[in-house]
């Protein structure tokens, strides 16, 4: 495992990569808790696709990333994770669509639980699920960053985000 810690509008985050790929991007005060003894090696220049990824994601550049990803969960975990890949840029969807989608309709409660536990956020857009009502609800790094990242991917932009109180 390595690691490197990249500026972000949102704050620094922490992007951990074993030999299949990225395993977790964490953010100030992201929950749960990772465990950093896990990173191992700090080593910026084995990161630069992702950095130039988010890079361009940051600057509306980039609306998918093509990023090897090896994140660590169970099976309903990465059927969970991979749903929340398939929805759309700028668009959001429901814990009960998420359950729907991966065909276990009943499972809203584990939806939520899995998409809270999403190691690699941004990457894999936990950010783009809302509540049924439409409400946003729990973000890993807080619901001020997920608004922000939901007005970044509706075009509102980083000048109109409050970034002083996101990062």
């Amino acid at each position: 495992m390595t690691h490197t810690i990249i500026d972000s509008p949102i704050g620094s985050l922490t992007l951990v990569r074993g030999d299949e790929g990225l395993t977790g991007i964490f953010m100030p005060d992201h929950r749960p808790v990772p465990d950093e003894t896990a990173f191992g090696d700090r080593d910026d220049a084995a990161f630069a696709d992702a950095a130039q990824q988010l890079a361009e994601y940051w600057a509306g550049e980039r609306t998918a990333f093509d990023l090897p990803l090896a994140p660590v969960g169970t099976p309903f975990q990465q059927r969970v994770w991979q749903a929340l890949r398939e929805i759309p840029y700028g668009e959001t969807r429901t814990y009960g669509w998420i359950a729907e989608r991966i065909g276990q309709p009943t499972a809203v409660r584990a939806v939520g639980l899995a998409n809270g536990r999403n190691p690699c956020s941004i990457v894999v857009p936990c950010h783009r699920v809302v509540g049924s009502s439409g409400a946003l609800t729990g973000y890993a790094g807080g619901v001020e960053r997920k608004r922000f990242l939901l007005d970044l991917e509706r075009g509102d932009g980083l000048a109109g985000a409050g970034l002083d109180s996101v990062a």
